[in-house]
């Protein structure tokens, strides 16, 4: 299901072409894409980027999509990896309380959040000691369907992307409680489907020969 097509489709459920509801109807894709991104992780979402720490610098930016962390690794001269253990703030700031502790790190924490001005920055410990390159496995933010006119989700989870964009749709137009109950319940049970498919891919990548 391409763009066109969901629009089209969220119109013909609602029965409803006034012009202000379809100019909202970006709104309510939108809003259903951020509820399923942040409800499931999907591996066929993920993604990879390199870059290197800077000596005595302990934070290290992340990538503008990134979404949720899978691993980090720091490679050395030799193409060693070493990968890092995910950690909160608290912990490494009892583990490492002098920021001035360096070398190579064995901890990350997700340190802030997007903000103004800035994409958020991941915690390492101890603080490096020297420029390391660091690969980063993440999930990310992909472009929405709004904008791209196809997605992952278009294509792959079409029904889950309908039923919560009708959802919203219903919430903004004060529908009718029993059809939009029905729509939710729709959506939760394509949700949970998508949940089911992303954990036995996960399940597939840790299982061993």
């Amino acid at each position: 299901m391409n763009y066109t097509e969901l629009v089209q489709a969220i119109r013909d459920y609602a029965e409803n072409d006034e012009a202000t509801f379809v100019s909202q109807i970006p709104t309510f894709v939108r809003q259903t894409e951020e509820r399923i991104f942040r409800s499931v992780l999907i591996p066929e979402l993920r993604t990879h980027a390199t870059t290197s720490t800077a000596s005595g610098n302990q934070y290290l930016a992340r990538p503008a999509d990134f979404l949720a962390p899978f691993s980090m690794a720091v490679v050395d001269d030799a193409g060693e990896y070493y990968y890092l253990l995910e950690k909160d703030v608290d912990f490494m700031r009892e583990a490492y309380p002098a920021p001035t502790t360096t070398g190579l790190p064995k901890y990350y924490a997700q340190f802030d959040g997007d903000r103004p001005g800035g994409e958020g920055n991941f915690l390492l410990a101890p603080t490096p000691g020297l420029a390391y390159t660091v690969q980063l496995h993440y999930y990310y933010d992909p472009e929405s369907i709004v904008t791209s006119g196809t997605s992952w989700l278009g294509d792959n989870a079409e029904q889950l992307l309908l039923y919560g964009s009708l959802t919203e749709a219903y919430t903004f137009m004060k529908g009718d409680a029993d059809l939009m109950a029905t729509y939710e319940k729709k959506y939760q049970e394509a949700l949970a489907q998508l949940g089911g498919l992303a954990v036995r891919s996960e399940t597939d990548t840790y299982r061993k020969d």
